[in-house]
């Protein structure tokens, strides 16, 4: 029997809705409901957010776009609109907000004003990744888009690839090989699987290694997600030419011998303080 009673009406909130990453089946069933029912929907994109709602066959209500040069713009009228007792959903394009999305300052100004935001989970491009990579999920660090500059990228790479965990960023076609190669550089020969188009009919998940990428095809088009499994066990990040290289860098930051042996030891997963402080002598000959 079909259910033709009303809908209820949503509570006063901001509601964090995911939506498919291609896949228009992946729609839960409560995020469709909540779509239908807000007075406002807040997209990356309105008119791809318009044209999915009509794929699936959502009402349209009113869009407003939210991305990241004009979110600040829009707390005050969300704000007003869920104080006042309505409600408003935040989607990105494709997938869970705020995961390298816009959408954190927005949440932030809600929970500060003291107003309910409601998370409707579902697709992630991470979670989708890791679930199906073959590499180990746990635990593990999500970095989002890596940043452009090479130092910058580096650095953020061998600050987390210490922890030993497994790595999941975002990548570009044009910058997939140059962000490989710069995680190989900074974390060693360790695991590697390429996402590809995920959810997609086109998805495909490629797996090799960091210091063997000659043999992945990095020449396939789509939207990735790389994940970068942990080191082995006992395995080092880097070899001793690359330990040098990095207490280099740390002896321009300046410290005593020991703190910069340290500081070189955390960015090298394998290599003692008391083994860098050795090769630091090597380098004052």
């Amino acid at each position: 029997m079909v259910n033709d009673a009303p809908a209820r009406p949503l509570a006063p909130a901001l509601y964090v809705v995911a939506t498919p990453l291609g896949n228009l089946g992946d729609l839960s069933a409560r995020a469709r409901e909540v779509l239908a029912g807000v007075d406002l929907v807040l997209a990356e994109d309105t008119r791809r957010t318009g044209a999915l709602f009509k794929s699936l066959d959502i009402p349209a209500r009113g869009f407003v776009s939210c991305h990241e040069h004009n979110e600040q713009e829009r707390l005050g009228r969300v704000l007003t609109l869920v104080g006042e007792g309505g409600s408003a959903a935040l989607v990105s394009d494709a997938g869970t907000p705020l995961l390298s999305d816009p959408g954190f300052a927005l949440v932030r100004a809600c929970r500060e004003a003291g107003l309910a935001v409601v998370p409707v989970p579902g697709p992630s491009a991470p979670l989708a990744a890791l679930m199906a990579c073959g590499l180990p999920p746990l635990p593990f660090t999500f970095l989002g888009f890596l940043p452009r500059k090479d130092g910058d990228r580096r650095r953020l790479l061998e600050a987390h690839g210490a922890t030993g965990a497994t790595l999941v960023f975002f990548e570009r076609k044009n910058r997939l090989l140059d962000s490989l190669e710069a995680a190989h550089a900074a974390l060693g020969p360790r695991e590697v699987c390429v996402a590809r188009e995920l959810t997609k009919i086109h998805e495909t998940f490629t797996l090799g290694r960091l210091d063997a990428l000659g043999d992945l095809d990095v020449s396939l088009l789509g939207e990735f997600t790389v994940v970068v499994g942990p080191p082995a066990p006992g395995a080092r990040a880097v070899d001793e030419d690359g330990l040098r290289a990095i207490l280099r860098e740390e002896l321009a930051a300046g410290g005593k011998p020991r703190e910069v042996a340290r500081r070189a030891a955390a960015r090298a997963p394998g290599w003692s303080t008391g083994q860098a402080y050795a090769l630091l002598g090597d380098l004052g000959r």
